[in-house]
């Protein structure tokens, strides 16, 4: 048996002459998301920041949020300028918005490595205001104790 066979399992077959060693390689196979997003949702069944993109923002910043949502979906773990740790395990998602504004969405990894998506907003301030903060880490809170 041809060594080219052993490589690409086919026991038995020859490599004809002159044909060189060819890898295939499909570009639609993409290794996928290391962490999918996911919504919080709350007891009510409201979600936060799925209203927030729907009501408070136009459809090209929509499109902004969720290319850098994406990014981080699928580079995880990424640092600046996309995302950044808070605390309490608590990372945004910094985005910038049209008309010179700053998006952010709060989000935490949770037990099933999945990116959970707590609050977002408009950011204002050079700081993360600590309402914002306290907002998403009682989301985080509920959660981890059981809500979907």
């Amino acid at each position: 048996m041809d060594r080219w066979a052993e490589k690409v399992g086919v026991p038995g077959r020859l490599r004809p002459a002159g044909v060189p060693y060819v890898v295939h390689c499909d570009v639609s196979q993409s290794p996928g998301k290391r962490i999918p997003a996911i919504f919080f949702r709350t007891e009510g069944g409201g979600e936060p920041v799925r209203d927030w993109l729907k009501t408070g923002l136009s459809a090209e910043d929509r499109k902004r949020i969720g290319h850098d949502i994406m990014t981080v979906e699928y580079g995880w773990p990424v640092g600046m300028p996309t995302c950044r740790p808070l605390e309490g395990g608590v990372y945004e998602v910094r985005t910038n918005l049209s008309q010179n504004r700053i998006g952010r969405v709060l989000f935490y990894i949770d037990k099933f490595g999945r990116m959970v998506l707590l609050h977002g907003f408009i950011k204002k301030t050079r700081r993360t205001p600590a309402g914002d903060l306290s907002l998403a880490r009682g989301n985080k809170k509920k959660h981890e104790r059981g809500l979907p």
